[in-house]
Parts: structure tokens; C-alpha cells; sequence
């Protein structure tokens, strides 16, 4: 079995040029300071949005560090993410009291719905899908956020109309 770095699902890289050097210009800032990876895994997260391989690729290679310890570092901190998110970023709840009242049921709509599964976007990076373990809205419970909207009390029925609010919203 080979050590290469598993690729989540995920839509193609689109960096720019501008971008690109901006993480370069980060990373010489940076590069002789102390623990700088997770500084420089930072900024990267907030130039491109994610840390796809690729700018994985150029952080090891210019701070002269394996690949999988840039790799490592990437998948323990839960701040950081692989895959690129929506316009709209969509969390459904999955703790105890949610799950018990259906969040499993609406979390399988939103994939039928969106054609996506759980920590993926659309290919029209409209949407992102996430879940997570609590909102701390029990008494709410199933709920799901959108953003800073905040659901509650769902069922599968709500899901249809709910997204086509979105769907509706023009491009900032």
C-alpha cells in the first residue's frame, strides 16, 4: 500500500495566479519563524477558501517539510478544510436530541436534493454540506443552519422549500 495522500471527492482546483503568490508572499513572511506551519495553513485557508493538495504541494515544498506532515496537520485541526465550501453552507445537526427527532432523515434529503454527500459542494459551489454534533438549539431539535439562519423543528417536507429560498438569492 503506497503512503500517498488520499484526494477527498472534490470539485477541480481553481487558483489563481493571484493567489498563488500571496501564499508564496506568506509563506517567505512567515518561513523562519517558529511553528509557522500552522500560521501559514491559516492564511492559506483564507486565500483560497480550503487546503486542497495542491497548495498543500507548495507549502511543503517552500517550507522544505514532508508533504504528510503538511497533510497531518491539515486533517487533525477541525479549523481547516479540505474540500471547497457553498455560497451557502449548510450544517445539519446530527447530536443526540436532533438525531432522535429526525436530523438523520433530513440529512439524507439535503444529499437526494443536492446530489452531494456530507463534507462535499455542489459543482456549482452554491452549496457545501456538513454535519455536525451540536448547535446547542436542542429544544429546536431536528435543526439544520444555513449560514447564520438557524432551523428548527424540521421535517423532510420543509427541505424542498427551504433550499429554493436559496436558490433564489443573486450572487453577491
Amino acid at each position: 500500500m503506497s503512503a500517498a495522500i488520499p484526494a477527498p471527492a472534490q470539485l477541480p482546483f481553481q487558483g489563481t495566479a493571484e493567489q498563488e503568490q500571496q501564499l508564496r508572499a506568506l509563506i517567505e513572511e512567515k518561513r523562519d519563524d517558529k511553528g509557522a506551519l500552522m500560521p501559514i495553513l491559516q492564511g492559506a485557508q483564507e486565500i483560497y477558501g480550503y487546503l486542497p493538495v495542491e497548495v498543500q504541494k507548495i507549502i511543503a515544498e517552500e517550507m522544505d517539510v514532508p508533504l504528510e506532515k503538511v497533510y497531518g496537520v491539515s486533517t487533525f485541526y477541525s479549523q481547516f478544510s479540505l474540500t471547497p465550501k457553498g455560497k451557502h453552507q449548510i450544517s445539519v445537526c446530527l447530536g443526540t436530541a436532533c438525531y432522535v427527532k429526525g436530523s438523520g432523515l433530513v440529512l439524507d434529503k439535503l444529499k437526494e436534493r443536492l446530489e452531494i454527500d456530507s463534507g462535499e459542494c455542489t459543482p456549482d459551489r452554491e452549496f457545501s454540506l456538513d454535519a455536525c454534533r451540536c448547535v446547542g438549539a436542542c429544544g429546536l431539535a431536528p435543526v439544520m443552519t444555513i449560514g447564520d439562519d438557524v432551523y428548527g423543528r424540521l421535517t423532510v417536507d420543509q427541505v424542498d422549500g427551504i433550499l429554493e429560498k436559496y436558490k433564489q438569492q443573486p450572487h453577491a
